[in-house]
């Protein structure tokens, strides 16, 4: 197997294919990435979703509708806690777009999301400046974009950027990373065509109890779950899953979308959903 690595979007991306991948391919990876970035980074002063954030308007974006009607069951299933419009709570707390890193009070988000953004399949429209982030399930959508750009790739291809991953092909065994300690892995899991996507607390962390994962109810972290990882037949939906298990309802989404999980708590405790082909090597 060849393997392309290369940073974007924040995080260590590799690409593996049976050979290697030319120079026109390449391309057409890093047109996608920075198509998706432009449009729905909230660290671009130059992206439409900074462009909103100032004075409103509308996102002109393929990926609009399948998000924001993910958002959308994410939001119903955690009573509110996931919110695309986290994006000022996160700031906020000093995870803004000039990375300052120095945390105020914590600021719950707009709770009536659905009226501030309207949507269709190719746009969504702000009638306030809002502050948007697609966090939760940004980067398993932009992995399924890559993994559809380089569809006519022959052979076995696995996308991972930063450990949300999707493979295709021949079977890859993966470790769940403990989120205390990266040498070691909480268990395994085999992975074919099919998305592997995980969330931890240590990860995007910058102070005492601060980190990326927020209740949008109340603008603070979470406590009670360090990790989770959820397996799809696409890295969107285990991406939101993901992220929707760290709070109430989780386990519920993921059955309804038909997703296998594990999760652990921040005291050391393993659960997993019922079937999850995952081998685990802790104790529950």
């Amino acid at each position: 197997m060849a393997t392309w690595r290369f940073d974007a979007i924040g995080t260590r991306w590799e690409i593996e294919t049976q050979d290697e991948l030319g120079l026109s391919e390449r391309a057409l990876v890093d047109a996608e990435i920075d198509r998706f970035d432009r449009e729905w980074s909230r660290f671009r002063d130059d992206s439409a979703v900074t462009a909103v954030s100032r004075t409103g308007g509308t996102i002109l974006s393929s990926d609009a509708g399948a998000m924001l009607d993910a958002y959308r069951d994410l939001s119903h299933a955690t009573a509110g806690a996931v919110n695309p419009l986290v994006g000022d709570s996160l700031g906020a707390l000093g995870y803004d777009a000039d990375y300052t890193l120095v945390a105020g009070a914590p600021l719950a988000a707009p709770s009536e999301w659905t009226d501030r953004i309207r949507w269709t399949a190719g746009e969504a429209t702000a009638s306030v400046p809002p502050l948007l982030d697609v966090g939760a399930l940004g980067k398993g959508r932009l992995v399924d974009l890559v993994m559809e750009t380089l569809s006519d790739v022959p052979g076995d291809l696995v996308v991972d950027a930063g450990g949300d991953m999707r493979a295709r092909g021949s079977t890859v065994r993966v470790g769940l990373e403990h989120p205390y300690d990266a040498s070691k892995a909480i268990g395994v899991v085999e992975l074919q065509d099919a998305a592997l996507c995980a969330s931890a607390v240590n990860r995007r962390a910058w102070g005492e109890g601060l980190h990326h994962v927020l209740d949008a109810r109340t603008g603070v972290p979470v406590r009670t779950w360090a990790a989770t990882w959820a397996l799809a037949p696409d890295a969107m939906r285990a991406d939101a899953v993901a992220t929707a298990l760290f709070f109430d309802g989780g386990p519920e989404l993921a059955a309804r979308w038909g997703v296998h999980w594990v999760r652990m708590t921040t005291d050391g405790r393993v659960e997993r959903s019922p079937g999850c082909p995952a081998e685990l090597f802790t104790r529950r």
